[in-house]
């Protein structure tokens, strides 16, 4: 599988957990005749810039399922810290791909075209280390949810930014700062490409400050001097964290 690498090469990794706490074996549910994780792999493969699409396991089970619908399957160690972690090292002896992208399993309604613009923005940028997503925030309860993850950038698309309370903070709020064109205010989505350079560093680079403030690994990235570039899109994708996803997801492909 791997290749003389090139600075116009990219490989896409998904990393398929098996346990979840909020919904248990959620990459293996099939209302919809089809699993979570094949939903995922067959949104993958609409992408035009990777050359090969890898499901990285740790998990027989789900291995099988991946194998079943054509999936190449790379096995990972169960003790893998991580996601990024996993995409590491199921790249690591098998890929010599210049970007990695890193999508998660439970992400069925990722959009190509987002994913492929992601690749292209770090290709355009040589000095870049990492690229990422975000999309504008709307409502004031999204931009107060820790959980929403938000991100600032300057003029360059390059991320200053990410937190869990809002950002930037305004002074004086007015409900029309939401309305506000160009937006002001983004969530971030996490699905990301790395530089293969950056990817197998990420793990000994010393986590910041920040980040152990925040609990958002992609501080230690900024914290260590890399460029991360934000790509906007106008919708986030609905990843399955919960029963209530997965009800929402099925709902939306039986009305399809």
């Amino acid at each position: 599988m791997a290749s003389r690498r090139s600075t116009n090469s990219c490989t896409l990794v998904i990393p398929a957990r098996r346990r979840s706490t909020r919904l248990p074996d959620k990459l293996l549910l099939r209302e919809t005749g089809k699993t979570v994780l094949q939903h995922t792999y067959e949104a993958a493969c609409q992408t035009r810039c990777p050359r090969t699409i890898l499901i990285a396991t740790d998990d027989e089970e789900i291995a099988a399922e991946a194998r079943r619908f054509g999936g190449q399957v790379v096995m990972t160690s169960p003790d893998c810290p991580s996601g990024t972690d996993r995409v590491a090292e199921a790249v690591r002896d098998n890929d010599c791909s210049d970007v990695i992208v890193n999508l998660q399993g439970d992400e069925p309604d990722i959009d190509p075209q987002a994913v492929d613009s992601l690749i292209e923005s770090l290709w355009a940028n040589p000095s870049a280390a990492m690229a990422t997503l975000a999309t504008p925030i709307q409502k004031k309860s999204l931009l107060e949810d820790p959980a929403c993850v938000k991100v600032v950038f300057d003029f360059a698309g390059q991320a200053l930014y990410f937190s869990r309370n809002p950002i930037p903070h305004a002074r004086e709020w007015q409900d029309e700062l939401l309305e506000a064109e160009p937006p002001l205010f983004y969530q971030h989505i996490g699905v990301y490409a790395y530089r293969r350079d950056l990817l197998m560093r990420i793990a000994t680079l010393p986590p910041g400050r920040m980040e152990q403030l925040e609990k958002l690994e992609q501080l230690r990235v900024l914290e260590n001097g890399e460029k991360i570039m934000i790509t906007v899109v106008d919708e986030p994708s609905r990843g399955i964290d919960t029963p209530d996803d997965y009800a929402a997801f099925v709902k939306l492909k039986q009305a399809g």
